[in-house]
């Protein structure tokens, strides 16, 4: 029993050391709750479901230092269901990040794979209140659907900041066989953060055609997406506001279909509006709100969304939260009050679950 013990205790240190050598850290978020939807054509749903509040995932990455301010890194984040325990896309790793690349504090990041676009960076991070979680998310209405979330077969290169002054490129490569041009996507973002004051500008273009070998190339217009989204903190609240233009083919993809016994179409000419805040409660807990439009030009199918949430925080990585929010759509348009994992049922949804990261 003493060799067994301290062959456990030699193996542990030696992973310890070897994690440490690397610099490897393993994390993660454990997020799931009670969710009513209400108003579609499946009738009353409740359900437990996970990623209400964040996608549940777990992710390891890495960085070595190379000298001279320069490190090599890499990311690899999978999501998964809490409610199932099984992969929130079925056979992948790595489905949510997959990168590798190099960052000097001077010349800035450089990187390759699977990563996230500026479009879902910029509503998360700056321009949504309830941070594309919870019923409230402007995931429901603004375009953060497929590669409008996530790119494959990316090159991403951010610019250090300097005086709050910062900038992103990307560059995703279709690789259609037959096509250089088939699914390739690029975007770009400046940002500008500033005391109380962050603001992002971003410009993002797609194309949806499609190539297989011995057909005709399938051919669409561009879909052009340009987004503005901007936060000031006031102290007493912290105020948010979110504009979007969106043209073209698979500008404005549908975040479900059918989902009333309608069918909805696709806009190729709207625009997005959010105006949103949050407020302080005390020193732990979180008011969340927004007011979103959505303003479809073409088919004048439009929609408006209102959201409120409370969040509390037990400690930094625990948190509890509830949220209701309700979609009222027009001539036949279809959207859906989802979360962040979940597209939802219905035009409305209340909330109530539980948030842990490590």
């Amino acid at each position: 029993m003493n060799k067994i013990w301290l062959a456990t205790a030699v193996l542990c240190g030696l992973v310890f050391n070897a994690s440490a050598q690397s610099n490897v850290t393993i994390y993660g978020i454990v997020d799931a709750g009670l969710v009513a939807e209400r108003g579609g054509a499946a009738g009353n749903v409740s359900k437990v479901t996970s990623g209400v509040g964040s996608v549940s995932r777990l992710g390891f990455r890495g960085v070595e230092d190379l000298g001279g301010g320069l490190q090599a890194l890499f990311i690899l984040e999978s999501g998964f269901k809490v409610d199932t325990g099984e992969s929130d896309v079925a056979n992948a790793f790595g489905n949510r990040q997959a990168l590798v690349g190099l960052n000097s504090r001077s010349l800035g990041m450089l990187t390759f794979g699977r990563q996230k676009n500026p479009l879902y960076k910029a509503l998360g991070e700056v321009g949504d209140p309830f941070g594309l979680g919870y019923a409230g998310t402007s995931k429901n209405l603004f375009p953060l659907v497929g590669p409008n979330t996530r790119t494959s077969n990316t090159v991403a290169y951010a610019t250090p900041s300097y005086e709050g002054l910062s900038g992103e490129v990307t560059y995703s490569m279709g690789e259609q066989a037959g096509s250089q041009s088939a699914g390739r996507q690029y975007a770009a973002a400046l940002a500008y953060s500033n005391g109380n004051l962050n603001t992002r500008l971003v410009y993002n273009s797609r194309n949806s055609d499609s190539a297989t070998p011995g057909a005709p190339l399938v051919s669409h217009d561009l879909g052009h997406n340009l987004l503005l989204v901007a936060n000031y903190n006031f102290q007493v609240l912290k105020a948010f506001f979110s504009y979007s233009q969106d043209k073209g083919y698979n500008s404005a993809v549908l975040p479900s279909a059918n989902a009333y016994g309608t069918t909805p179409k696709a806009s190729t000419d709207s625009t997005d509006l959010l105006i949103g805040a949050t407020v302080p409660v005390g020193a732990r807990g979180t008011i969340m709100t927004s007011y979103l439009h959505k303003n479809d030009k073409q088919w004048n199918q439009d929609a408006s969304q209102f959201g409120i949430g409370y969040s509390y925080a037990w400690t930094k990585r625990t948190s509890t939260y509830l949220a209701y929010a309700k979609i009222n759509n027009r001539n036949g348009a279809g959207y859906t009050v989802g979360s962040n994992g979940d597209p939802g049922s219905g035009n409305a949804a209340f909330d109530l679950g539980m948030r842990h990261s490590f």
